[in-house]
């Protein structure tokens, strides 16, 4: 399964297509939805997941004999597809359909390499509005829709139940605020014994950036301004909120600090940090390791208990024959639709793309294989905004996350570190 990280390359997409502006067309109008077909699909995916895509794209060809589709990861690891995207679109050679991260949507999107499927998710067999807000958004960079969400999910507060029982602390509620999260985290800490109350990434990466974004929504702040040109992350709420994060780790001392975004998780696993913020992509290793862990809702701040969502896409691309664009559109329709997410994300341990897949036996199936992943469904009510997909979001992301890291590891305080990532994020968010 493809890492949530996403420690993404800024790579010119732009300058590689030759220029930017809306999507492409699918090439010549006329469609035969007989002609013979192959189309080209890279899933980003493991070993394990991809045989599953690969299953699932031979159902699709027996169903659609006219239908051949090349399956392969597309690159050595899911971060890489963007620059192995980016060079495609400068050589003319590049696929049909690629996973992509959200945050490369507008990328992507301004490449005029991406079909325009604005009109066609207009289709009531699409079902469009079953998507998650926050996943409908994501698609649809500059107002255009140039695929359908991949996998949805959202930060829930995740806890080690024996490790709470040893220290006879009670488990997290729905109702917990950040004041409580703090207090246990402390409680739980024991340093003789190498064991935190909680963990944060200090690698800069998305992973650091992403799980701030929660914190500064609940304090009424936003990572932008409203024309998405400027930062708004170094506000009040934002200096607030990066605060409370270096007060546990540089005070309390009862973070442990990952600087690679590897190693929290196998540590919660393993018993040796007391709750993590995560998401469902954990929920396989914790039942591979026997782990008696529980899951809540984020901890909140005067009741609001916002989390984020990180929807990643399929995305389709123009490749200047009308057929292929008719084929990827109708694969990837059927792959997302209730019956096909039940055979490829509840199979994963990931979150259901579509409401309606909740009264589906699979879906019985796999609250039972997956404990807590109710709560997570659960928790997507309370991903209200999404993170921004303009262009500039990447450059952007990885500059807060350094100033995340610098103030969770002493090295400067939260307003210097915020206002020096916004300078930095300035000619990127402008467009430059």
């Amino acid at each position: 399964m493809r890492r949530r990280t996403a420690a993404a390359l800024v790579a010119a997409i732009v300058l590689a297509a030759g220029g930017c502006g809306g999507s492409a067309q699918e090439g010549a109008k006329t469609v035969d939805p007989q002609a013979k077909v192959k189309l080209t699909w890279w899933t980003g995916q493991t070993a394990d997941a991809e045989k599953v895509l690969e299953g699932l794209a031979a159902k699709f060809t027996q169903q659609h004999p006219n239908v051949t589709i090349e399956v392969s990861s597309g690159a050595s690891t899911t971060d890489d597809l963007l620059q192995k995207l980016s060079a495609g679109f400068a050589s003319g050679v590049y696929p049909d359909i690629s996973y992509a991260f959200g945050s490369w949507a507008s990328q992507l999107q301004e490449s005029g390499k991406t079909l325009d499927l604005t009109e066609k998710v207009k289709d009531p067999a699409v079902k469009w509005a079953e998507f998650p807000e926050a996943a409908r958004s994501t698609a649809t960079p500059n107002g255009q829709v140039i695929g359908f969400p991949a996998i949805v999910d959202n930060l829930s507060l995740l806890y080690n139940k024996k490790l709470f029982d040893a220290k006879g602390v009670a488990y997290p509620t729905d109702e917990w605020t950040w004041d409580d999260f703090r207090a246990a985290a402390k409680k739980l800490t024991d340093p003789a014994e190498k064991i935190y109350g909680t963990a944060y990434s200090v690698s800069a990466s998305e992973d650091t950036t992403w799980h701030f974004w929660p914190l500064l929504w609940q304090r009424g702040g936003s990572i932008l301004s409203q024309d998405q040109k400027k930062a708004a992350f170094n506000s009040q709420a934002g200096v607030d909120a990066l605060e409370f994060l270096r007060a546990m780790a540089v005070d309390d001392k009862s973070v442990y600090l990952d600087q690679t975004d590897e190693r929290y998780a196998p540590l919660f696993a393993d018993g040796r940090i007391g709750m993590i913020i995560n998401g469902p992509w954990s929920l396989y290793d914790l039942k591979q390791k026997k782990t008696d862990y529980g899951v809540a809702f984020l901890p909140g701040t005067n009741g609001d208990h916002q989390t984020v969502s990180g929807p990643d896409l399929w995305t389709l691309f123009d490749n200047g024959d009308a057929n292929r664009a008719y084929w990827s559109f109708e694969l990837i329709k059927w792959l997302t639709s209730a019956e096909g997410d039940a055979q490829w994300n509840l199979t994963q341990g990931n979150l259901p793309l579509r409401n309606s897949e909740t009264k589906l036996p699979e879906y019985e199936k796999y609250v039972k294989e997956y404990p807590g992943v109710e709560k997570m469904v659960a928790n997507l009510a309370n991903a209200k905004q999404a993170r921004p997909t303009v262009s500039g979001y990447v450059e952007m992301s990885r500059h807060v996350g350094e100033a995340i890291a610098k103030a969770m590891q002493g090295a400067a305080p939260p307003k210097q570190a915020l206002d020096e990532a916004a300078q930095k994020s300035a000619v990127a968010l402008a467009g430059g």
